[in-house]
């Protein structure tokens, strides 16, 4: 008799188990769906800042429209870091429909502004460090485009470009 009445307790215990079980999930699926929506529009939110904040544009010019610029006539620029030295060979990619080029590079070179381009170029990577230039080598890139754009205050340059890139600690 006592076998009977434990196996009844325990068959009543399983159902209000498997009951309780069900009104939880019924009443938390709703909100794991809002909350999984809600997550879903912050990451996109998110995806998209990250889309508009590219300055470059590149994506949307065709690479036949693209003329490269090396800048200092191609010859590589030692430039002091925080920590130590970078050497970088440094071109600019320049969209030639860009109603810009034909005022600065009318000859598909910014020689005139060699110098600035160089200093600005210049007074970007030098507030970085050895490892920030290894590790972001793309968000310094997006830097040095945003400074320059400003500085010609058009978007003809849409472009970094890193032809060789040596590093030294201090």
């Amino acid at each position: 008799m006592k076998k009977n009445l434990i196996t009844v307790i325990i068959l009543a215990l399983v159902v209000v188990n498997l009951v309780l079980t069900a009104v939880l999930t019924i009443t938390i699926i709703p909100e794991t769906q809002k909350a999984n929506e809600l997550i879903t529009k912050v990451c996109s939110a998110i995806d998209l800042d990250l889309q508009a904040g590219d300055t470059a544009g590149s994506l949307s010019i065709d690479v036949a429209d693209m003329v490269d610029y090396p800048v200092n006539g191609g010859e590589t620029l030692t430039i002091n870091l925080v920590d130590g030295y970078a050497v970088l060979g440094i071109s600019l990619s320049l969209d030639s429909t860009n109603e810009d080029y034909a005022t600065y590079a009318s000859d598909g070179t910014l020689t005139a502004q060699d110098n600035i381009i160089s200093d600005k170029i210049n007074s970007v990577i030098k507030k970085h460090t050895v490892q920030e230039m290894i590790d972001n080598e793309d968000e310094i890139k997006e830097e040095i485009l945003e400074e320059l754009q400003t500085l010609f205050k058009s978007s003809f340059i849409v472009r970094v470009n890193f032809s060789s890139a040596t590093y030294q600690k201090q």
